[in-house]
């Protein structure tokens, strides 16, 4: 998701300004959730602890709680960490540690600790944290002392808990800077490390991710491992400036080379055999004759000689032209088209959303116009409507000396009154626009009108992109709930009583199926629907959303919307829509080869079938996720294969197919597995399962699904994967050391855990997101980057190091900028120094800052050049534009912030890290006896 600011007002309750983003976290909000979280990412090692290898030595002290490196007893194979040793909470006699396997972390946790596994559950579900109960029950040989005096568990150190800052560390240390994909299931490097890829026969993990790289030949090892063989599709993700888009080959008259039975695509992955004369499809294993047209010898070692001028031969990704096979009827498609439908209603006009719009969008919203690499002027055309209670339409042909109105008030059977002149290429009807443009605020100016429609306006925009025989989008900037007589009208049902309950999926669920048949209708059509939001109370995002979900398209949402404060944003992230449409009137298949298969999607898309995901538009930073099970044995010689074909219309309007190839390895041992497993991508399916379950189940079952699978996971490696140890110890694989962590930030994440302290609409909304996110959003989304300011070197390019998601991070005379990929916050400590309070924001202390501004001046000095810079990157890295929230230590805002730092036990009871974690070790323990 980009980087849009949080986009969700605060509810009623809240305390936050107007427009600020998410509603300040209610009082019992869960530990930080719906906002943000540092990329995840496989864990690499987190260094290497001293260990006791020598006998236990009778009445030994707990173990040190520091973490720091020590000479190891035992050399570890190459590539591979020691098990850490963590001591955690530990009585006096564990001298002796178990050693795990190597990539492995192991974490002492005592085999009998009275004062958190026997006791009653506390808050939440989850049994109270260590040293809130009775004292330890004495454990036999400890040696002959009488009757020691029982002794409080010590509550774990989090220093000794594995750490999202240095896996993401090590990482980007030990990860080259240039990836090359020409190994058969090579795992990537973590979303959160700055690659560069090199494309030589398998995809761009930009463009598609996976759970795991080693895929087990048998669906025995993958259902006792419990972890689902997924995949995250971003097709048309947004490439490093480096890196080079995926070429176009013309095969002309011929269209593009397949296997004849399976209809996969030829890739780099197909085997030629009979002196080039056929191809084996390494999907089904049919052989396919070449066309002679196509031909060309082998050399030597069985290529052909002219693979590597032929980018499908070679490449993992590339893009093909399709031919007329491929068009919808035959027939070739026209160039895409944009229509931007203005709510004109009295709350548009008085917020000052109408003379915005119109005093922007030519000079700076259409100059972002896509299109395609090389081309002066972009071929979309561009269509503008109001509307209130009526629709009106504007015949802006460039012959025109004005611009023409036409009303629409029969709103049963809507339709667009004119064709020649609505749609209009910018170039030739500037002036006529610009006239139009400057008329509609003075039309609308004295507008009363607060009862809207909606449905009639989506039907109107389909109407007119089928007749002009266009895909496209429409950009519909909305104020309120639809309750005006129409199709489509919508009574308010906000209960905020029932989230949190087994009743909330009726909430959350749409209250009709008109915008759902709708959205169908739309998808069919290519016409996708971009909903920017303004409501200054409830609107149903859970039914009106429909038509975004199934479409493909964008949801953006400006609570309390004043022109401004947050104009600024809105532009940016409407800009940035327009400009970075890519594809429309899309169709997505999976293919995969034999053995395997995909079984379920999960994303904002519609299914007519049971294998093609169509959208009516797809952007650069949409992803859809793809589980596959096994339907047979797999070879450990063979590998497996998938590949994704995506076919689509580009902006120029020419219909083409883009295709992506990614190989695998396949294992007999469950350690293999789990050495091949990417942490950010599970973590981005289980939480888009978990929004599919929110409308299936209770929020109880979804928080337990996610827990037992977190502890299935687990145990299975403890069982099948590491050396034999204590009870008490908890033992992490390398590369899932984070899990705990990440799932407990999926289960208390605002979109998921939900409850009553955050408004309905603001529940929607953020489903809605979570369900398309990439890897790379998800990733800062459930573990938010927190970055400290105080210590900035002006001097240097480089980020500052992030810091762990706690209170306990923070300093009293420290500045800190937290940001998820929705949200932005500055948290200024009270005792910050008046020298950086004054270079940054022009003041003499923290007290006189204006938090009200959300932005910050630019001041002539280095340090206040820096921060405006770091700012400035991290909204560019992001899909949506953030806005600032600037939060003073002990202000009424603080809670609001805290609700991010995700390692803290939550207002409402939800667990934090500590607590989590030792509640997964005894779920584990309990499965494993």
């Amino acid at each position: 998701m980009g980087s849009t600011p949080s986009s969700m007002g605060p509810p009623p309750s809240s305390t936050g300004p107007p427009g600020s983003g998410f509603g300040q976290p209610p009082n019992n909000m869960g530990p930080p959730s719906s906002m943000g979280q540092p990329p995840f990412g496989p864990p690499s090692n987190m260094g290497q602890p001293q260990h006791r290898m020598g006998p236990p030595q009778g009445n030994m002290g707990p173990p040190p709680t520091s973490m720091g490196q020590a000479p190891n007893s035992m050399g570890s194979p190459p590539g591979q960490t020691q098990p850490n040793s963590m001591g955690m909470t530990q009585p006096p006699n564990m001298g002796h540690q178990s050693v795990g396997p190597p990539g492995s972390q192991t974490m002492g946790m005592p085999p009998q600790q009275p004062g958190f596994y026997q006791q009653t559950p506390g808050p939440g579900g989850f049994p109270p944290p260590p040293g809130h109960g009775p004292p330890p029950t004495s454990m036999g040989g400890m040696g002959t002392r009488p009757a020691p005096q029982p002794q409080q568990p010590r509550k774990l150190d989090p220093d000794q808990m594995p750490s999202p800052i240095q896996v993401i560390e090590e990482d980007r240390r030990n990860r080259e800077e240039l990836f090359v994909t020409n190994a058969r299931g090579a795992v990537p490097p973590l979303v959160s490390t700055d690659f560069s890829v090199q494309d030589q026969g398998n995809c761009n993990p930009r463009f598609m991710r996976s759970t795991m790289y080693n895929i087990p030949c048998t669906s025995d090892i993958i259902k006792n491992s419990h972890i689902p063989f997924s995949l995250t599709i971003t097709p048309f993700a947004k490439l490093k400036p480096q890196e080079p888009a995926p070429p176009l080959v013309d095969f002309g008259e011929l269209g593009p080379v397949r296997c004849k039975r399976c209809k996969a695509y030829i890739n780099p992955h197909m085997q030629f055999i009979d002196g080039g004369r056929r191809f084996q499809c390494v999907y089904c294993g049919c052989a396919t004759d070449v066309p002679n047209e196509y031909f060309a010898h082998l050399d030597h070692t069985g290529r052909r000689t002219d693979c590597y001028n032929r980018a499908e031969l070679c490449l993992g990704s590339y893009e093909m032209t399709a031919t007329k096979d491929y068009c919808k009827n035959g027939v070739e498609p026209k160039e895409p088209a944009f229509i931007f439908l203005i709510d004109v209603s009295y709350n548009s006009v008085k917020s000052g959303l109408v003379q915005l719009i119109c005093e922007r969008l030519k000079d700076d919203i259409l100059v972002n116009l896509p299109k395609e690499e090389g081309v002066e002027e972009s071929e979309i055309r561009v269509g503008f409507a109001t509307y209130g209670k009526e629709l009106h339409f504007y015949n802006v042909k460039g012959a025109l000396a004005q611009p023409q109105m036409l009303v629409v008030s029969d709103l049963e059977d809507v339709f667009v009154p004119l064709l020649d002149g609505f749609l209009v290429k910018l170039s030739e009807s500037a002036a006529v626009i610009d006239s139009l443009l400057a008329q509609i605020p003075q039309m609308f100016a004295e507008s009363r009108e607060t009862e809207l429609v909606l449905g009639p306006v989506i039907q109107a925009g389909l109407d007119a992109l089928k007749s002009a025989e266009r895909s496209g989008k429409l950009f519909i900037f909305h104020t309120s709930l639809p309750i005006a007589e129409a199709p489509g009208k919508l009574k308010n049902r906000d209960d905020r009583k029932l989230l949190g309950t087994d009743k909330e999926k009726t909430l959350l669920s749409p209250q009709n199926n008109f915008y759902t048949k709708l959205g169908q209708e739309c998808v069919a059509a290519g016409c996708c629907v971009e909903l920017f939001l303004f409501p200054n109370s409830y609107l149903d995002i859970a039914s009106i959303g429909e038509v975004c979900r199934l479409t493909g398209g964008n949801m953006y949402k400006y609570s309390y919307f004043q022109a401004d404060i947050d104009g600024d944003r809105f532009l940016e992230d409407l800009s940035r829509q327009v400009k970075h449409s890519s594809a429309f009137d899309v169709i997505l298949r999976v293919r995969t080869s034999t053995g395997i298969r995909p079984v379920d999607f999960y994303g904002n898309f519609y299914m007519a079938n049971t294998t093609d995901v169509e959208l009516a538009a797809l952007d650069c930073d949409q992803a859809i996720n793809v589980e596959i099970k096994h339907d047979d044995k797999l070879s450990e010689t063979d590998g497996a294969y998938v590949q994704v074909a995506v076919l689509f219309t580009s902006v120029s309007g020419q219909r083409r197919l883009r295709i992506h190839n990614l190989s695998f390895n396949c294992c007999t041992q469950m350690a293999d597995l789990f050495r091949s497993c990417e942490l950010d991508t599970l973590v981005n399916y289980f939480s888009k399962q978990a929004i599919r379950n929110i409308l299936n189940t209770n929020p109880k079952q979804v928080r337990e699904h996610i827990m037992n699978e977190v502890s299935q996971i687990l145990a299975c490696y403890r069982k099948n994967c590491a050396n034999p140890s204590s009870a008490g110890q908890l033992i992490l694989p390398e590369c899932m050391k984070l899990l705990p962590l990440y799932g407990n930030c999926v289960i208390k994440n605002d979109g998921i855990q939900g409850g009553s302290e955050i408004s309905t609409d603001d529940r929607s909304y953020l489903t809605h997101l979570i369900n398309s996110m990439s890897v790379e959003s998800s990733s800062v989304f459930f573990y938010p980057r927190l970055l400290p300011l105080h210590t900035l070197d002006p001097d240097t390019k480089e980020f500052p190091s992030a810091i762990r998601c706690s209170t306990e991070r923070l300093q009293d005379d420290g500045v800190y900028l937290l940001e998820n990929g929705l949200s932005m916050f500055m948290w200024i400590g009270h005792n910050v120094s008046s020298k950086w309070v004054s270079s940054v924001f022009g003041v003499n202390s923290a007290a006189q800052i204006d938090i009200d501004k959300g932005q910050l001046l630019a001041l002539d000095n280095p340090v206040s050049h820096r921060v405006m810079e770091i700012i400035s990157e991290i909204r560019n890295e992001r899909h949506r534009y953030l806005k600032l929230t600037i939060v003073r230590q002990r202000d009424k805002l603080e809670s609001w912030f805290n609700h991010f730092l995700v390692e803290d036990k939550g207002l409402n009871g939800s667990a934090s890290y500590v607590d989590f974690l030792c509640h997964i070790h005894k779920e584990i323990r309990n499965i494993l006896s």
